[in-house]
């Protein structure tokens, strides 16, 4: 994948200009080294916050000097951190988790998705990126398929949960992203 489909992957997610207030506050939940946090900084543009959390110091160093170089108007705010624990973080308007979820094991996932639901404003949203499968390996040890998460975004208590798009991948056959509406 490249730049222009992780921005199309989190697209169809984000609020419309009338629903998008000014200096919109984001996270990307176990970003890397910022492929969907650029794309996050694209669609959210100058003025907007991110708050980009990893336990990765060296990704989030590769990640700071390429935010910098190709968005400065976005602020972001690094946390060295499992996002998995509770963490000091403003109220966010929407929190992206792109091939992170499956990191988490399956019996952990229903809490782990409260504590991140816990963080968004009464109007926010969560997009999931993940790959649309429900049997894992090794590098991706516990992924979650589009009915399994709208399932379980549905006991999160999320309003709705709905696909945003699909592109095919080399690895387990396809990624999936989709919106959930608290």
């Amino acid at each position: 994948m490249n730049h222009s489909d992780h921005v199309h992957l989190l697209s169809g997610g984000m609020p419309g200009e009338a629903e998008a207030g000014p200096n919109p506050v984001w996270a990307d939940f176990g970003s890397g080294q910022g492929a969907f946090t650029l794309a996050l900084a694209e669609l959210l543009g100058p003025g907007g916050q991110i708050h980009s959390v990893d336990r990765d110091a060296r990704a989030l160093r590769t990640q700071g000097e390429t935010l910098k170089a190709h968005y400065p108007g976005v602020q972001v705010v690094y946390h060295l951190a499992d996002f998995s624990v509770p963490l000091e973080l403003p109220r966010l308007d929407g929190l992206v988790m792109a091939n992170s979820l499956h990191f988490v094991e399956d019996q952990r996932k229903e809490a782990v998705v409260r504590l991140l639901k816990s963080y968004l404003s009464p109007a926010g949203r969560m997009i999931l990126v993940e790959y649309n499968v429900d049997r894992g390996n090794l590098w991706v040890p516990h992924p979650l398929s589009f009915p399994i998460w709208q399932d379980l975004a549905r006991r999160c208590g999320f309003a709705s949960t709905r696909l945003l798009a699909r592109t095919p991948s080399s690895f387990l056959h396809e990624f999936y992203s989709a919106v959930s509406l608290v």
